[in-house]
């Protein structure tokens, strides 16, 4: 089998994502930050997916997402319903899940040219 080495046409990709860190390109984070295709955000403020509200997603809102990727840490954990609804509102999709799995989803949809935006929240 032939595998071809591909180059993502954006400039920050996710390789690895867990609860306690994460590597966008060849950079190590260990503290809450957003990403999208092209801007990368460090030292997000939210700790605890538990008692975000809706004012910490200003900064993902901003970059005028379709959809928002929520990596809650090692485990799934849901935002109070007040975050859900500052998204639905807008008409964007807020989808949470483990920073793992955040990480896997943003790659493919970021390779799809979608207007994604990924949110994870790391102890540091």
């Amino acid at each position: 089998m032939q595998l071809n080495l591909e180059h993502p046409d954006h400039e920050f990709f996710l390789r690895a994502a867990d609860g306690a860190s994460a590597r966008v390109n060849d950079r190590v984070l260990s503290a809450s930050f957003v990403l999208s295709p092209n801007r990368l955000v460090e030292d997000w403020p939210a700790r605890d997916v538990r008692t975000m509200a809706p004012e910490d997603l200003d900064v993902v809102l901003a970059m005028e997402p379709e959809v928002v990727l929520l990596g809650s840490g090692a485990t799934q954990v849901f935002p109070p319903a007040s975050v859900l609804a500052a998204c639905l509102k807008r008409g964007i999709g807020l989808e949470t899940m483990t920073n793992a799995a955040a990480a896997r989803t943003y790659n493919v949809l970021a390779s799809e040219g979608r207007r994604v935006v990924a949110a994870f929240v790391l102890p540091g």
